[in-house]
């Protein structure tokens, strides 16, 4: 990752392995625990589980986010995960052409 310390970059090298729903089902655990305390009586101990939800969906977001964004290792991994070649070495003249769409008549 450019701009990155060495820690965050191996942290996001390191979650970019969990998938997405591994975070949506520990929070919606965490709202099931939550759940079951409450109706024990332990409001507390509920109250405590069920804060956890949002920054579990939260480091969720962070982490796709990290994963969308962060450039493959190769062009030849670009190409494989639906991406195009990089901009940076297509040719000269080619950098920022785009064309426009064809009016309908």
């Amino acid at each position: 990752m450019k701009n990155e310390d060495t820690l965050t970059t191996e942290v996001e090298l390191q979650t970019r392995h969990i998938p997405s729903i591994g975070f949506l089902g520990v929070a919606v655990g965490c709202m099931a625990v939550s759940a079951i305390l409450m109706i024990s009586g332990r409001k507390t101990w509920a109250n405590f589980i069920g804060q956890w939800a949002p920054s579990i969906l939260i480091m969720g977001t962070y982490n796709k986010i990290a994963k969308t964004f962060s450039p493959p290792y190769s062009e030849q991994q670009r190409i494989q995960h639906g991406g195009h070649a990089s901009m940076l070495k297509s040719q000269p003249g080619e950098l920022g052409h785009q064309v426009a769409p064809h009016s309908v008549s």
